[in-house]
């Protein structure tokens, strides 16, 4: 039995379905106005100036994410003009100053009596990928395509803003009905695993006694929502540089170093590490980029790679072992390397106990929660750091999964959420808090 009486599950409807035009309204503007990872500075300035309308307290800026904990920083030009496209756009500049420096991301706290203290994580930004133009593309349609060519929100981020803020706004319109502290956390770079890390860094989940995240779901139409998931791979994403010296490639040779040979030599090594027997586990070269020409020696060489394991310590092994295979490249040809770590995830499970409270919820509210209610990710997500501090804190914690149908998967030029998931994340993210952080009678 759960805290939502018929009283309060007709008000969270209610409000949620009164608040559809607003959820479609800002779920377009963020699809046609997508942004990277640690460069969400529009969407940042909207997320908090909503926020603070709504009497959250804000934290922005340094005070989000551990400054030295974030991975996969932008350059400084890129960095520069996302920052000035943002202005551009529209975003507020007394918010933009406050964010500026890569410190995108926003933590919104409303400290509503005595209770619990219930987490939830919204991740923020896009992928570079070139959105579909077909004139029946629904975005192309209905005329909220990305006007930023060559990013998207393919991945349905643009939906979990919309649901987070709409959660955060009718909570904070039935405060007389929870009692306890919410935190939400609107998280920069999620994509390439790049932002969470940062934020448990920071000490944000430390105090959290019952964590939240979802992630929009086009491989199951099977109801409204999956109220777990797990198996998600842990995953190390690394860039690799090798500096070697050039030299004229016929008349001298002996004379250059060459990271030709050796790329080769890492790539067909790294395909080659032994699979571990305990699970799955992965390895990619997903970009390579020579400097060199025909009649030159090369001299440098950039790798982007991935390793992956079903568990944290699979993937620990092949980690180690992709080190040694670059390690021993760059030594048989005698050159330089680095190896920098550009993103990081371990690997995560949902509390049982807790995704059949989402369940009954759901029920109580009208919502139809898939069986069997636990549902495999094969990705990577570092959501799993927030999940495994709260965890180990003694606390719970789930990744619940939001079904929608779309015209292709996530990461494709042609992925649409429908919208019908927007009210439904809102009620189902209200409806648990209010269950959990429910007044004494």
């Amino acid at each position: 039995m759960t805290a939502i009486t018929a009283d309060i599950a007709s008000r969270i409807n209610d409000a949620a379905a009164d608040m559809t035009d607003e959820l479609v309204a800002w779920r377009r503007d963020f699809h046609r106005h997508p942004e990277l990872g640690f460069q969400e500075y529009r969407t940042t300035a909207i997320i908090l100036q909503a926020l603070t309308d709504w009497g959250y307290e804000v934290l922005y800026g340094p005070d989000v994410c551990q400054a030295d904990e974030r991975m996969g920083l932008p350059g400084p030009e890129e960095d520069a003009a996302a920052f000035q496209r943002a202005r551009d756009e529209g975003a507020d500049p007394q918010w933009l100053e406050k964010i500026k420096g890569q410190f995108t991301g926003a933590v919104a706290i409303m400290r509503n009596g005595e209770g619990p203290t219930v987490g939830m994580r919204f991740d923020i930004d896009a992928l570079p990928i070139h959105e579909a133009d077909d004139p029946d593309f629904e975005p192309v349609a209905r005329g909220f395509r990305s006007v930023h060519e060559g990013t998207m929100h393919a991945c349905g981020h643009d939906a979990h803003i919309t649901i987070g803020l709409g959660t955060a706004k009718l909570l904070a319109s039935m405060k007389d009905a929870w009692s306890g502290t919410l935190k939400i956390i609107f998280q920069p770079a999620e994509e390439g695993v790049r932002g969470a890390k940062s934020i448990v860094a920071k000490g944000h989940l430390d105090d959290v006694d019952i964590m939240l995240a979802q992630h929009v779901d086009e491989k199951s139409q099977d109801g409204d929502l999956c109220s777990g998931s797990g198996g998600a791979l842990a995953t190390t994403k690394m860039d690799v540089n090798f500096f070697g010296r050039s030299a004229h490639a016929s008349g001298a040779p002996e004379e250059g170093r060459n990271v030709v040979p050796a790329v080769a030599t890492a790539i067909l090594n790294l395909y080659a590490i032994s699979r571990h027997s305990h699970g799955p586990s992965r390895v990619n070269v997903g970009k390579v980029i020579v400097d060199g020409g025909r009649n030159i020696i090369a001299d440098k060489a950039h790798l982007e790679i991935e390793v992956r394991g079903e568990t944290t310590q699979i993937n620990e092994y092949m980690e180690r072992r992709a080190r040694t295979v670059i390690k021993a490249a760059a030594d048989m040809y005698d050159l330089e390397y680095e190896i920098v770590r550009m993103g990081e995830a371990i690997s995560l499970d949902s509390d049982r106990e807790l995704m059949e409270r989402i369940d009954a919820v759901a029920a109580d509210l009208g919502l139809v929660a898939r069986e069997p209610n636990w549902m495999m990710a094969s990705g990577s997500e570092d959501y799993a750091f927030m999940m495994d501090r709260v965890q180990r804190n003694g606390g719970k914690a789930t990744f619940i999964r939001m079904l929608t149908a779309s015209p292709a998967g996530a990461h494709n030029r042609k992925f649409c959420v429908q919208e019908k998931v927007l009210p439904a994340g809102v009620r189902i993210f209200a409806g648990a808090a209010i269950d959990l952080m429910a007044r004494p009678v």
